[in-house]
């Protein structure tokens, strides 16, 4: 089991990144056209250091959801490679069968 902070910090992370998605993308796109005179582009660079590092979606680490465990993350069932093995040999995954020769 993760540490409940770290848990917590995660999903603060990808709360603040969805409330502040559309104001960082409006500024990313700003920055990045080149058809605005450099000033304006400076102006939203400048204003997109100002957000919160937290609010960046780059910030936010894929974890387990039953134990919060960071590596061996399968990202299509959402769970760690332990929990993954555990639930399909207590047959909770439908279409995994236990592998023993």
């Amino acid at each position: 089991m993760a540490k409940t902070s770290m848990v917590e910090r995660d999903k603060k992370r990808r709360r603040m990144s969805k409330e502040f998605k559309t104001r960082r993308e409006r500024l990313k796109k700003i920055a990045s056209d080149r058809s605005l005179p450099p000033e304006e582009r400076f102006a939203a660079r400048l204003k997109l250091a100002e957000l919160p590092r937290n609010s960046s979606p780059v910030r936010i680490h894929n974890r387990c959801a039953l134990t919060g465990r960071p590596r061996g993350y399968y990202r299509k069932l959402k769970l760690s490679r332990i929990m993954l093995r555990e639930l399909g040999n207590n047959g909770l995954i439908p279409g995994m069968v236990k592998s023993s020769w």
